[in-house]
């Protein structure tokens, strides 16, 4: 048995490691108890510095001892001269870095480094460039390094195609990289700030960026990083915050104000024939603190004689912005609004220059179809690009895709369904506009979802037939001056929207799977002209003692359907 090697046992090699481990931490527990008594006693002495470098180097997670080490740095700037601070911050920049090594993505290591180099009496911010590149070689996702990059950008003045050119570089070594793509989104707008909606017209100049995505689709396709900034690059503008439309309706004395986005009723004043008036504005349904449609009453009397012409304005503070309304002779209501076409809500008009190169997109972007006939990605950018070029003339070929969309990725059918729902709906708006007329009528056209309510405000017939909708949300009390609602043959449980319609007559509802009517007779009965009501179809119709029960509850409706 002489000369050879003693072999511990596993037991006691895992003893050995628990009390190395114990030893360490009786190390480290004393070495943050010694801080922690330093600070509450207010000492920022080079020892304090010492012992939070200790924990710091082992622990650089510790937020409590960065905030420490901060404050004897802020100390030392008092008692030092800017040469000795400049020694200082540059020994805490490579104390930092040795940190990162331990953990690349420290969440404290990465903000005390750019609180240092904020702080840096003569920083050089050619090598955090260095840094941030050296880093993002390793990694090209670590999102801390890219914050702290953008933070150098910013300070030392870095050319923003100087930029560009470096997610460039990026991308061409990975086209995956999604943290570049998205950089450059924020990039672009800066390097071309005279657009009032740089991500269209970026897209449409002659410069290489298409063929920078495009060599990404081809090389991969199913890659998402460069479809996301692809459609980033075909996105809209906001919308402009603006009041969109006026309603006024004499016989009720109340006015509807529609908005181009949701908002509080504060600094909404009405002024009538120039004087103003002390109304009580209220939101379209309870839900909504914010909403993109407000109404109010007038006092009875104000403006119900039909001989008098009356003007109305609404003024809202917040934007500084105002519309007119006038009320003309013999008129019983009258509007003033701008369009989804006049507003380029769902489309914008195009120049000649602009529609060749969308053309030239979607051609290429077909040609990766041929290629790649079931690529949801490349599906769903076609989409788009006709939605950006003629929504209308393209639509039965978009539902071909949609189609061809649920079922290469079922998973997100849903998704496809409700975006297919949207477009439809704003398809039928423009037709309706175009056509100059108040019915809105989109039937059989398995809709699962509504939106763009607010741009019905003004729509008296809703056609909302043999469909796959589930609910009126409460966005549905935006129609306030809808009369008919046809919505049979769907599967709508929820009422909660038919709320305080004031000129709603007709509620025809067959065929749907409503079980709890009780829940929404107060919602119904807030709609003080409905006469007809059917329910033919709908479990409710079941229930015991339904039809007393609506009697009771709904004496307006003479014409009951069960």
């Amino acid at each position: 048995q002489h000369g050879r090697v003693k072999i511990k046992t596993t037991a006691q090699q895992e003893e050995e490691k628990r009390k190395e481990r114990e030893k360490k931490l009786k190390i480290y527990v004393a070495a943050r108890d010694a801080c922690f008594s330093k600070r509450n006693e207010g000492i920022w002495d080079d020892e304090a510095l010492q012992l939070t470098q200790q924990l710091l180097s082992s622990n650089p997670d510790f937020a409590t001892l960065w905030n420490y080490r901060r404050e004897i740095l802020m100390h030392l700037e008092t008692v030092k001269d800017k040469d000795e601070v400049q020694k200082i911050y540059e020994a805490e920049l490579s104390f930092t870095e040795s940190c990162l090594k331990v953990n690349p993505k420290s969440y404290g290591s990465w903000h005390h480094r750019g609180w240092v180099s904020a702080r840096l009496p003569r920083p050089d911010w050619a090598r955090e460039l260095t840094l941030c590149d050296r880093c993002l070689s390793l990694d090209d996702r670590n999102f801390h390094c890219w914050d702290y990059r953008r933070m150098v950008v910013k300070m030392s003045g870095v050319p923003v195609d100087q930029e560009l050119a470096f997610t460039d570089r990026l991308i061409g070594s990975n086209f995956s990289n999604y943290s570049s793509w998205h950089y450059r989104s924020t990039l672009l707008p800066l390097l071309h700030p005279e657009s009032p909606d740089p991500p269209p017209h970026l897209l449409l100049k002659p410069i290489p960026i298409g063929s920078l995505v495009q060599n990404a689709f081809f090389t991969d396709p199913n890659d998402q990083s460069a479809w996301f900034y692809y459609r980033w690059l075909l996105g809209r503008a906001e919308r402009e915050e603006m009041i969109s439309c006026v309603y006024v309706n004499r016989d009720e004395e109340r006015v509807a104000v529609a908005f181009s986005r949701p908002v509080n009723s504060v600094g909404l004043f009405l002024v009538l024939d120039g004087q103003p008036q002390r109304v009580e504005w209220r939101s379209v349904h309870p839900r909504f603190k914010q909403s993109p449609v407000w109404i109010c009453n007038l006092p009875p009397g104000t403006i119900s004689d039909i001989t008098n012409e009356r003007n109305l304005t609404v003024h809202w503070t917040e934007k500084h912005t105002h519309r007119d309304c006038a009320l003309y002779t013999g008129r019983t209501e009258s509007w003033c609004r701008d369009s989804a076409t006049d507003q380029e809500l769902f489309r914008s008009e195009l120049s000649v220059e602009k529609t060749s190169v969308l053309q030239s997109e979607l051609q290429s972007v077909k040609q990766l179809q041929e290629l790649e006939p079931l690529n949801k990605w490349c599906l769903l950018t076609i989409i788009l690009l006709m939605r950006a070029l003629d929504p209308l003339g393209y639509e039965q070929e978009m539902l071909a895709h949609f189609r061809t969309l649920k079922e290469v990725d079922s998973m997100r059918s849903a998704y496809y369904s409700d975006l297919c729902s949207k477009f439809m709906i704003e398809n039928t708006i423009l037709k309706m506009e175009y056509a100059e007329v108040r019915v809105f009528s989109i039937s059989d056209k398995n809709l699962t979802t509504l939106c763009h309510l607010d741009q019905l405000l003004l729509v008296t017939h809703i056609n909302l037939s043999s469909n796959h909708l589930q609910r009126l949300p409460p966005q549905f009390a935006m129609l306030q001056c809808l009369e008919v609602l046809e919505a049979d043959n769907n599967a709508i449980e929820n009422l909660e929207g038919v709320y305080h319609l004031p000129k709603l007559e007709e509620v025809l509802l067959k065929n749907n799977s409503i079980l709890k009517l009780v829940v929404y007779l107060q919602t119904l009965a807030s709609c003080p002209k409905l006469k007809r009501l059917d329910l033919r179809g709908n479990p409710v119709t079941q229930t015991a003692n339904v039809e007393s029960e609506l009697a009771e509850l709904l004496p307006s409706v003479t014409d009951l359907l069960l």
